[in-house]
């Protein structure tokens, strides 16, 4: 495996790995020995792995605790990302991206972490209910304090990417330079607009989910019984066999994993490098739930893929498309809501 070759955050000057490590999986969610969580995040920083990114709903902030205990003594050599917009809590003023909920949250990750400043803070999903001007406004004031360095926003829809630029020209606010959009070769949907846009104003793409929540694990295969993911309880449509979209979605699965044992890789390998590899992405975020998941997964940035392969690979899944919304991440409130879609005009 050679060294780790850095990459440029967008137009920041900041230097990440191409790889981050995401800590989703530790903690009640995946892992919950922290001793061993720890371990994985210290064998990631080893291997030259320089960003790690979390998020405060991760098992309700265990996974900010654990992060911040394994990173003791070497902070100052690691870009810290989390995020802010889950509900942390049933009172419905912890969550969302207001003023109020994003200075107290802020608060808590710092405490969590055990750090003094916060690298890249991401707003998890879009609001609706909020006025984009007042995120802004309450996470510039946050960068203006020192508490954060960076802004970053998550699954945001290419016009909420645009509105949040064009909010911060006017205002002359912090921007966001950086998103992270779930991608993969089973979820392309944001090579059609998200990522054209996010050349367009100079971000930095961090991709989450870059196996597919477990799809491309090399698990998923036809005719292989009692098919599941830890992450089913909480998504459960992205994983639910009975739906035609993700019977389609294991028959591509099922394709790509012979594409790749016929290319001499592994799944895992192919599809971390087809995201790596991509001209807009900066870095592909890998959840390990255990070291042995860690040490499948790094040594995908030394690996090219042909233009054969990925001709093969288009045809097995078209170019910016998903299989449903479900891989989206965030599906809008005029499709998810029926009402909406089917209320009565006045």
């Amino acid at each position: 495996m050679s060294a780790m070759k850095y990459r440029t955050l967008g137009r920041t000057g900041l230097k990440v790995s191409p790889l981050c490590l995401g800590a989703m999986m530790f903690g009640e969610w995946g892992n919950a020995d922290h001793d061993d969580s720890s371990s994985i995040i210290r064998a990631a920083i080893d291997a030259g792995i320089n960003f790690i990114d979390t998020a405060d709903v991760y098992s309700g902030g265990e996974s900010e605790q654990i992060v911040g205990e394994a990173i003791k003594g070497r902070r100052d050599d690691l870009v810290i990302a989390t995020k802010v917009h889950g509900a942390m809590g049933s009172d419905p003023n912890r969550a969302g991206n207001s003023r109020r909920w994003i200075i107290r949250a802020c608060e808590e990750s710092l405490r969590r972490l055990g750090t003094d400043y916060i690298d890249l803070y991401q707003i998890h999903r879009p609001d609706p209910s909020t006025d984009i001007e007042e995120t802004l406004g309450a996470l510039s004031d946050l960068v203006h304090q020192g508490k954060v360095r960076y802004l970053g926003s998550s699954t945001f829809p290419p016009s909420a990417v645009v509105e949040a630029q064009w909010a911060a020209e006017r205002r002359r606010s912090e921007r966001f330079v950086c998103e992270q959009p779930p991608y993969s070769i089973l979820a392309r949907g944001i090579e059609s607009e998200l990522l054209p846009t996010c050349d367009r104003y100079g971000m930095g793409v961090i991709a989450w989910s870059p196996l597919a929540g477990g799809w491309l694990s090399g698990k998923w295969r036809v005719g292989t019984e009692g098919l599941t993911s830890r992450r089913a309880a909480r998504i459960p449509d992205r994983y639910d066999l009975s739906k035609p979209e993700n019977q389609a979605k294991l028959r591509a699965a099922e394709a790509l994993a012979m594409l790749a044992e016929k290319s001499g890789m592994s799944l895992v390998h192919m599809a971390l490098a087809f995201v790596v590899n991509h001209p807009s992405v900066t870095s592909a975020i890998v959840g390990p739930r255990t070291m042995e998941h860690l040490e499948g997964q790094l040594g995908a940035t030394d690996v090219v893929l042909g233009e054969d392969l990925l001709d093969a690979i288009d045809r097995v899944v078209r170019p910016g498309t998903n299989f449903s919304w479900a891989d989206a991440g965030y599906v809008p409130p005029a499709v998810a809501s029926a009402w909406r879609r089917r209320r009565a005009r006045h």
